[in-house]
């Protein structure tokens, strides 16, 4: 048995070509090789690194051969003739590329049989690792774990070395292939049921070495967003269009779409412009230049750098807290008295406490009581009212065309109720819930996804698809250990969720990208009792002997500071 890390091999199997746009400059490998600074000054590209595989030797042996073969797999978008080299004709015959990517560590091991007596003409030999992530032929990333393993048979070929003589469909690559070819990119689609929201979709594109990553990345935003967004969002772009040409020139990058796009139709033009810019520029591709949108060759669009934000707009980031079950307003640096009308009224018996999105008129706040879920107004007549009846509510959570959400645990439905209509709540289809123990839901603040809370150690990502008459498209985010409980959650942004964790040994605070499952540690000291968050802000209830505090993480990330000392309670952001 040998374990070993593919660049240790004295064998030169690879060189690394460091990439950006479509020119590379070889490198002589003693292991994968990073150049930051090429392709610098190129706004439409990325630098990366290519590797370059070479075919199967006459004086390897089963290791050299399966090593050469995985390098080949990592060189295989750029150069598909070396990995047929490694091949028998038999397992040329049936092996294609498509279907998800499998992405193990770097170490692995490779597992041949005891020695014989030379005589061997097959052999088999098994590749052993640990599993990290499959990239989907949706381009998305989702992260895996465990041993992974997989067997080779292997075939003498004449004149010395060694064929593989079966090979399962689809590519094998390392941590470092993905983190050396692929990126990790931001595809923004619009909010099918209210269409002013953009939406972010994040997948893993592999870079190209024949166009720049511009046109790569609009490209792919031409086609369908991931199976977690199906349903959800929609396009600008009418069907049949296509990328003609992405060319940079003196501060502008023009693009030119090929599509059935009338030029003198502007109905499309303010989305179509935010679909693309916040593609490229939070993609760090095109940023602060201007952009200008051809159809067929004609002037379209031009979109400033400066131009208007709302397509990502949250209104400001106002937050609350609440003590004694009066909600207050929280300056920046201190508190800034109740809000007024009776949500600003100290309370008992209301509990998780949600706030509205301040757009048509005044905010409103919710709470969770022992008989249902009642509703404030923030204005000085404003008075509770009890607008959805149960026993068995899952915190409120509000959307951001104004609904109020629960999940009736009793009779397993989801329930939305509208206060601009002022009806009773009506039933929302949610299949594939029905069955779960739901405990909590947390819509994001695009309108589109919802953090559903199962148990008390399982986070699952869903979306609200079929133009919001429906939740669904649910994919597991994550699990904790049994014994342990995620006690709060909340959206930061649009792409990542805080998980509040309750361990044996103490707490954990998670800052989880939904898309990818990337996941960044939060330093704790105090013992939390709830989070809230919105955009690099991060504020959190603290237990004390004294009582509650309010605290806020620095931007540093890794400290807090107090904003309350005693008498606080639950911070709030609307929505979220």
């Amino acid at each position: 048995m040998t374990r070993t890390r593919r660049f240790a091999a004295v064998t030169a199997i690879m060189a690394a070509v460091t990439c950006a746009g479509s020119g590379c400059t070889v490198i002589p490998l003693s292991g994968p090789i990073a150049v930051s600074d090429v392709g610098a000054g190129d706004p439409l590209g990325r630098p990366f690194q290519r590797m370059i595989a070479i075919g199967p030797q006459r004086e390897w042996g089963p290791e050299e051969t399966i090593k050469g073969m995985q390098a080949a797999m990592a060189a295989y978008p750029d150069d598909p003739s070396v990995l047929q080299q490694y091949l028998t004709p038999e397992a040329k015959a049936t092996w294609n590329a498509s279907g998800p990517v499998t992405v193990i560590d770097d170490a692995f091991e490779i597992v041949a049989p005891p020695p014989g007596d030379g005589t061997e003409t097959v052999q088999t030999v098994t590749l052993k690792g640990s599993s990290v992530a499959s990239i989907k032929e949706d381009d998305s990333y989702v992260p895996t774990a465990g041993a992974w393993e997989r067997p080779y048979e292997l075939v003498k070929a004449p004149g010395g070395g060694y064929r593989v003589n079966a090979l399962p469909p689809g590519l094998l690559l390392t941590a470092s292939d993905v983190d050396r070819a692929y990126r990790p990119t931001n595809l923004y689609y619009l909010n099918r049921s209210t269409q002013d929201r953009l939406v972010v979709d994040r997948v893993r594109l592999r870079m190209k070495t024949t166009e720049r990553f511009a046109q790569t990345v609009l490209e792919r935003l031409l086609q369908q967003p991931t199976a977690a967004l199906q349903g959800a969002v929609s396009t600008s772009f009418p069907p049949g269009t296509a990328i003609e040409s992405v060319r940079s020139g003196e501060e502008r990058v023009v693009i030119d779409l090929a599509s059935p796009l009338d030029p003198l139709d502007l109905s499309a033009e303010d989305a179509l412009r935010a679909q693309i810019r916040y593609t490229l520029n939070n993609n760090d591709v095109a940023k602060g230049r201007i952009i200008e949108i051809q159809v067929n060759g004609e002037p379209y669009a031009v979109d400033r750098p400066n131009s208007d934000e709302h397509w990502l707009d949250d209104s400001g980031d106002h937050a609350y807290y609440v003590s004694r079950g009066a909600v207050r307003h929280l300056g920046k640096d201190r508190p800034e008295g109740v809000v007024p009308g009776a949500a600003g009224e100290p309370r008992e018996g209301y509990s998780d406490f949600a706030m509205s999105l301040s757009k048509d008129g005044p905010p409103q706040v919710a709470a969770l009581t022992t008989t249902g879920i009642s509703v404030a107004s923030l204005t000085p007549d404003g008075r509770w009212q009890e607008v959805i009846h149960g026993e068995s509510l899952t915190p409120p959570t509000w959307h951001r065309d104004g609904s109020l959400w629960t999940y009736d645990r009793d009779n397993a439905v989801l329930l939305r109720y509208d206060p601009a209509h002022g009806q009773a709540p009506e039933r929302v289809s949610a299949p594939e819930v029905e069955k779960l123990d739901v405990t909590r839901l947390r819509i994001a603040r695009d309108g589109v996804r919802v953090a559903v809370t199962t148990g008390k150690n399982t986070v699952q990502i869903g979306a609200l698809t079929g133009g919001g008459t429906m939740l669904g498209n649910l994919q597991l985010l994550t699990t904790i250990e049994m014994g342990s409980e995620i006690t709060d959650v909340a959206w930061g942004d649009d792409e990542h969720l805080l998980v509040l964790v309750q361990t044996k040994a103490g707490q954990i605070l998670n800052e989880i990208n939904v898309g990818d499952g990337e996941t960044t540690g939060v330093p704790l000291k105090d013992r939390l009792e709830s989070v809230a968050a919105l955009d690099d802000r991060i504020l959190a209830e603290a237990e004390t002997e004294k009582g509650t505090k309010l605290l806020e993480l620095n931007q540093d990330r890794q400290t807090w500071a107090t904003k309350l000392e005693t008498d606080a309670g639950a911070p709030l952001f609307p929505l979220g």
